[in-house]
């Protein structure tokens, strides 16, 4: 794949085990995976057509459990992988040249069950891919596996160095940048258009930093009631993705 544009990190060095039909089934579907080992019980295992390259370990439902954080739902199968091969941005965006997917980008949202969920939210809503910080976003793990149900192996996920530099890429190629924030004035569906759409969003609580909210080209809310404070960052997510997917 050509270099191009921001670098990404540097892939971590571990080997995630991936737990759960979801993440295993996928981790194998995908070419760009190396799946290392699998360990199952034998009735998950006879259900799966799996490379005589993978090592296979037949165990009881207690051996997986203490192969998997706390009481993780493994259902029969967990997996040693080595971690995707990092995205450069640049290839990212010549991958939507020509077409309205939205991107996504998460601000500091270091919990792997939300981007996970963020995860699963691209893939339904067709989303060109997420890009985080390598410093303020999880590793691949089998709890952000298992929340992305899968979809850790479909939807690119580009992490850059420094987010407002990427930003300043990305608008260079013509996407509109919409920050998600509470205290905006207008509503996504008021600023929204009809161009390519980068969606920034900001750590629960938190929100974007300053410098990410100075770096986007129009600030705005979702119309939600005033019962609730705010939605969790994958939730609101979801709804502006549905928003951008469902725009005339």
């Amino acid at each position: 794949m050509a270099r191009k544009g921001h670098r990404p990190s540097k892939a971590p060095s571990s080997h995630p085990r991936f737990y759960g039909r979801h993440a295993v089934l996928a981790a194998l579907a995908n070419p760009e995976r190396t799946v290392r080992k699998i360990w199952g019980t034998r009735e998950a295992l006879a259900a799966l057509d799996i490379p005589p390259t993978i090592q296979i370990t037949f165990a009881e439902v207690a051996d997986l459990a203490r192969l998997v954080p706390g009481d993780a739902p493994h259902q029969g199968l967990v997996a040693e992988v080595d971690p995707l091969e990092e995205i450069w941005l640049g290839d990212l965006l010549e991958q939507g040249k020509g077409d309205r997917r939205p991107l996504v980008i998460l601000d500091q949202v270091t919990d792997p069950h939300n981007v996970g969920a963020v995860l699963r939210s691209a893939a339904a809503f067709d989303a060109l891919g997420i890009i985080t910080q390598d410093r303020h976003a999880p590793p691949e793990s089998g709890s952000l596996a298992r929340s992305a149900s899968g979809t850790l192996e479909t939807v690119p996920w580009v992490r850059v160095v420094n987010l407002a530099r990427a930003l300043d890429e990305i608008a260079e190629v013509g996407f509109w940048r919409i920050g998600l924030t509470g205290h905006a004035e207008s509503t996504l569906g008021e600023v929204m258009g009809e161009g390519r759409i980068a969606l920034v969003l900001g750590a629960e609580g938190e929100g974007m930093r300053q410098n990410t909210e100075a770096h986007c080209d129009q600030l705005a809310r979702l119309p939600i009631s005033d019962k609730v404070e705010s939605l969790n960052v994958s939730n609101a997510a979801a709804v502006a993705l549905y928003a951008i997917a469902t725009r005339g």
